[in-house]
């Protein structure tokens, strides 16, 4: 199964296009306060604590970089490496980890700094995604260290596999929906099979993946590589990750932007309430540029997945297209408005009874490649996500949802309501809170752009985390636009306006809207 309440990294948008050690500058003085203290084990929720030198000290061991099973290897001008940290950051001294990174140096004299990027997920992979990202980058790439990560239980570093290939397709004809006992049982067996296959796998390292344990790890970083402040990029999950990290360091926060920004203030259901209402906007949006009203395109829409969930529909390679897959496939085009005609063409060829647009959308979402061979990026997904998350409703209070979810969205609200009781059903490992912690008095402030077609990451979202950042910290940039993120969307605005604060200190107007 899929879970869309959560955020997917934008490289997600991306696949689909391309198918069909030094300290600072003087700019550093722009961003504000310049102390930067010593990494530690707690930020503002707690006693600071030094780490030890054998963290703090560490030389890291830059190389080429080589192919992953996910992607090849990048051109010459990649450099990784691999950073210690802690296991349990409430025991600094203990058992250590593996941290993958990737980077490509400043080109330019004028170097400020390293730029961490997070694509979201959580669960996206940076060693595979930078490389790509970067030819979006380039001015900040001229000035600054592009650098990435594999975070704590992703891909490269420490990465989690919950099961197999075969297990991983049998699981695509569960019903995401479930109608009947039979469907409801099957259901969140599934669920609870999937985390004890997680817990058999990884055990130990699943108590130790949660956002703030790699807010933890992104300070390291920055100590590490001589940056006396954290210059930033976080997109979508990456925004809740950033805001995590400026509660727990404010006073290390450089350059921070924060784009397709995530609710802070929402929990597990509300997560789901506000993605739901985000594609069905999305959607809506779509279908009035076919020429469709939006409700008249719904109902046909939903009345298709009724169809597809009575009797799936033939595919290639002697596949079917299952509800659950169709969702998937219809989601993955929304991420993109340059995607919308693909989806066009799969919604008219599911009417004609060919399943086969739709799977294909699905399995490049879902990470499938052609040999059947899955990606773990979900697995890292859910991990974490059920780490984060302390909410679990029953399946009694789901039930009592769902009405509501249909009314945001008849055609996600049934798959997201259901999901808020399916996706960390009977897991292992207790979920750490409602909602994160991101206040940040004290920092420098925070650009945090947001986008009003956004499906994944509602706009709504942005105005809240720059009400809980604090006063002076949240500085907001609209974009009237579609499409999951809007830095290097097509907006010369917004372009200009991310690229003038990163390069140059330069604080937009909180408020400005590029349309």
């Amino acid at each position: 199964m899929t879970r869309f309440v959560r955020w997917t990294a934008v490289a997600a948008a991306a696949a689909l296009l391309a198918t069909g050690c030094s300290g600072g500058s003087s700019d550093e003085a722009e961003t504000g306060d310049r102390t930067s203290g010593p990494s530690s084990t707690a930020g503002s929720d707690g006693p600071a604590a030094p780490l030890p030198s054998s963290l703090t000290s560490q030389k890291l061991d830059w190389g080429g970089c080589k192919a992953t099973a996910d992607s090849p290897a990048p051109g010459d001008e990649w450099q990784c490496a691999t950073l210690k940290a802690p296991l349990d950051w409430a025991e600094p001294d203990g058992r250590t980890i593996d941290l993958a990174l990737i980077r490509a140096k400043a080109k330019g004299d004028d170097r400020i700094g390293s730029l961490f990027f997070n694509f979201g997920g959580p669960g996206g992979s940076g060693l595979s995604t930078m490389p790509w990202y970067a030819t979006n980058a380039s001015e900040l790439g001229e000035r600054y260290d592009l650098v990435s990560w594999d975070p704590r239980g992703v891909g490269a570093s420490e990465g989690v596999r919950c099961r197999g290939d075969e297990e991983i397709q049998a699981a695509e004809s569960v019903d995401i929906t479930p109608d009947t006992p039979a469907e409801e049982t099957a259901y969140f067996r599934d669920a609870a099979d999937f985390g004890k296959g997680c817990e058999k796998s990884e055990g130990t390292l699943m108590a130790h993946v949660s956002t703030t344990d790699t807010a933890r790890d992104m300070d390291l970083m920055r100590q590490v590589l001589g940056d006396p402040k954290m210059h930033y990029f976080g997109i979508s999950y990456g925004t809740e990750l950033g805001g995590v990290y400026a509660h727990l360091f404010p006073k290390n926060v450089g350059r921070l932007i924060l784009d397709a920004v995530v609710d802070p203030g929402a929990d597990a259901v509300g997560h789901a309430e506000n993605q739901a209402r985000g594609f069905q906007r999305a959607l809506n949006n779509y279908l009035k540029s076919t020429g469709q009203g939006a409700e008249e395109g719904t109902r046909k829409i939903v009345d298709l997945l009724r169809r597809i969930d009575a009797k799936p529909l033939p595919a290639a390679s002697d596949r079917e297209l299952t509800e659950s897959l169709a969702l998937t496939g219809i989601i993955r085009p929304l991420y993109s408005e340059a995607s919308w005609p693909t989806l066009t063409s799969a919604l008219k060829a599911a009417e004609q009874g060919d399943g086969s647009e739709l799977l294909a959308l699905a399995d490049d979402y879902n990470d499938r490649d052609a040999s059947g061979r899955y990606g773990t990026g979900t697995h890292s997904h859910r991990v974490i996500s059920c780490l984060d998350d302390k909410q679990r409703p029953t399946v009694g209070e789901t039930r009592k949802l769902l009405p509501r979810f249909e009314k945001v969205s008849p055609v996600f609200g049934p798959m997201l309501g259901w999901d808020t009781a399916g996706w960390c059903h009977d897991w292992p490992v207790p979920g750490q809170y409602d909602s994160p912690e991101v206040s940040a008095a004290g920092a420098a402030p925070i650009l945090l752009v947001g986008n009003t077609g956004d499906p994944a990451t509602p706009y709504e979202g942005t105005r809240r985390m720059a009400d809980e950042l604090g006063k002076g910290v949240g500085v907001m940039l609209t974009w009237k636009g579609e499409g999951h993120g809007a830095y290097g969307s097509g907006s010369d605005c917004v372009d200009s306006a991310v690229n003038a604060y990163l390069l140059r200190g330069t604080v937009p107007k909180d408020g400005q809207v590029c349309s």
